[in-house]
């Protein structure tokens, strides 16, 4: 299989979670290695797809001597279930312990060095799922969203009261119509300014699409919006006994500095700060 930005040099994986099946690719390390290796354990962020920009972090630390297991949750990209395209935290959480099993599994992986790396709400994902784990050696979250009230007060100042309403009201309607058996209400995940969807901050549009992969869709269910507010990834963060990594766009207008900042301190995490927004670290985008 070939895929646009991606060489036919990983291994495609299939797993389950909750009896949902996803997709998944190996890595191997690209130098030589007598003894097993850790192995990262990789997701995208909001709505985003293994194909969409996190290749060449893959192959980067595929490069430093570690396997990586990139996968994509059920209902997105190439992974089964249904309904697509709807952001569920609990699901995705699940999905992402259910990598960690299937990763450990691979030939030449030291099933209790695992690394768990996420970036944007994915990077919220893994400080949830790196709690109380003995078997994850370390975290990398890259600009993680920790906090959704703090995002909706951001999202406030930049997209003004009038939009916030307007994806909240579709998010209820979205919600209705599915506990009565109707279609979900879906919505563009990435806009230009002014236009309905999920993100749609100057230049997040352009940005979003220069990674984007085959397997990308633009668009989400709109209730995603209605449990966005009540994610917390930072409530159990003084239980990872591992090293964390924390890595905060300064200039973020999606994942809050301050909010990821006061959890990277309760983590006790090693900081790196990039004077830049929240795209700006993948390839291409910078």
């Amino acid at each position: 299989m070939i895929t646009r930005g991606v060489a036919a040099d990983y291994r495609r994986i299939e797993f389950e979670s909750q009896a949902t099946t996803c997709d998944a690719w190996l890595f191997s390390p690209t130098v030589s290695a007598s003894d097993a290796v850790p192995v990262v354990v990789m997701a995208h962020g909001f709505g985003g797809t293994k194909d969409s920009g996190l290749e060449p972090f893959a192959r980067r630390l595929a490069a430093a001597g570690v396997a990586v297991f990139a996968f994509d949750y059920r209902g997105f990209g190439a992974s089964g279930g249904e309904p697509r395209q709807r952001v569920s935290m609990a699901d995705q959480i699940e999905d992402y312990r259910a990598a960690i099993l299937a990763a450990a599994r691979q030939p030449g992986v030291d099933p209790e060095r695992i690394v768990l790396w996420g970036v944007s709400q994915a990077g919220g994902h893994v400080l949830t799922v790196a709690a109380d784990r003995s078997d994850v050696c370390a975290v990398i979250a890259m600009v993680p969203m920790v906090n959704g009230l703090s995002a909706g007060r951001l999202a406030l100042t930049y997209l003004g009261a009038g939009a916030l309403a307007r994806s909240t009201a579709a998010g209820v309607r979205s919600a209705l119509a599915q506990r009565f058996g109707r279609t979900a209400t879906m919505m563009p995940l990435v806009g230009k300014p002014g236009e309905r969807a999920a993100l749609t901050a100057e230049g997040y549009y352009e940005s979003y699409l220069a990674q984007a992969g085959p397997t990308w869709r633009n668009e989400v269910d709109a209730a995603v919006g209605l449990e966005l507010g009540g994610y917390r990834a930072d409530r159990r963060v003084e239980d990872i006994s591992a090293p964390v990594l924390v890595q905060v766009a300064d200039f973020d207008r999606v994942a809050p500095p301050f909010a990821t900042m006061k959890a990277a301190c309760k983590a006790r995490a090693q900081v790196r700060h990039y004077p830049c927004d929240h795209f700006d670290l993948f390839a291409g985008n910078s």
